[in-house]
């Protein structure tokens, strides 16, 4: 009988004094959770989308909880989300806007091919051969990568160049990092007016390859009533600043490419 009590007390003592010592080293070592930690996390969307600059919802909360995020950082939680977080962190809120990807090009069935692309319906593999089968370089594919990448059914392939549904867009973002032609982007939404293309080539050269892309005509520049348009490296850009929305720009361009957000949405619909 003694041969089998005697192990069984040392088995018992030691598991009471691991015991004890991991009781003591987690009085030693506890931190303080701060109770705020899980209420921010509620109060945010669950996406996990990484449209905040971070690597999750878990993740914004605790920058959040540190002061290192804004509580208007999460793009898909909106307003709602900011004023909640602002709430728990007993801190006002910064006005939120609304805020949706943009695909700066209109090219699709306007731009001329080098050849036909058959191969996997993917714009990175498709851009992998030869560049790609469009003749600019700076044109959407087309094949699609954004509206797989997309959580929330808000991109799609129209006449062969992607267009975002802005009332569906929630910014997060996986569009964007989803292109390789690096051509689509986060905006206030809605704005006024915007360029839709991404060229940096010369007129004459893109006349040739595209019947809508920007041939940096100054046109827009010269009317802009506010200095709110200007034409660097063949390309129009906008200061969202200065532009009053008057439409200018969207009147005199000759290619059409400068768009008024109103009638964008109205042809997505349309679609």
């Amino acid at each position: 009988m003694q041969t089998y009590v005697f192990p069984m007390l040392i088995l018992g003592g030691l598991g009471l004094f691991f015991g004890l010592l991991l009781a003591f080293g987690s009085k030693i070592f506890h931190v303080d959770k701060d109770e705020r930690l899980d209420l921010i996390i509620d109060a945010l969307p669950g996406a996990n989308c990484g449209g905040c600059g971070y690597s999750g919802c878990a993740a914004l909360a605790n920058a959040v909880l540190s002061g290192e995020a804004n509580v208007n950082a999460c793009p898909v939680g909106g307003a709602k989300s900011a004023e909640r977080l602002a709430e728990i962190m007993g801190v006002k809120a910064e006005p939120t806007f609304k805020m949706a990807a943009h695909v700066n090009c209109r090219g699709g069935i306007n731009a001329k091919r080098k050849f036909e692309y058959d191969g996997i319906m993917d714009c990175v593999a498709a851009s992998k051969l030869a560049g790609g089968p469009l003749e600019c370089a700076y044109g959407c594919l087309g094949y699609g990568s954004c509206v797989a990448a997309c959580p929330y059914d808000a991109i799609h392939i129209v006449n062969g160049v992607a267009e975002v549904n802005a009332a569906d867009c929630k910014a997060c973002g996986k569009c964007v990092a989803a292109c390789p032609r690096h051509i689509i982007s986060i905006v206030k939404d809605p704005l006024d007016v915007f360029v839709s293309c991404s060229s940096h080539q010369k007129g004459a050269e893109l006349r040739k390859i595209c019947n809508i892309g920007c041939i940096g005509c100054m046109l827009c520049q010269r009317n802009c009533p506010t200095g709110a348009i200007t034409v660097t490296d063949n390309l129009a850009s906008i200061d969202y600043d200065k532009c009053i929305g008057c439409g200018k720009c969207v009147e005199v361009c000759p290619r059409k490419l400068i768009i008024d957000a109103g009638e964008h949405v109205v042809k997505i619909d349309a679609e």
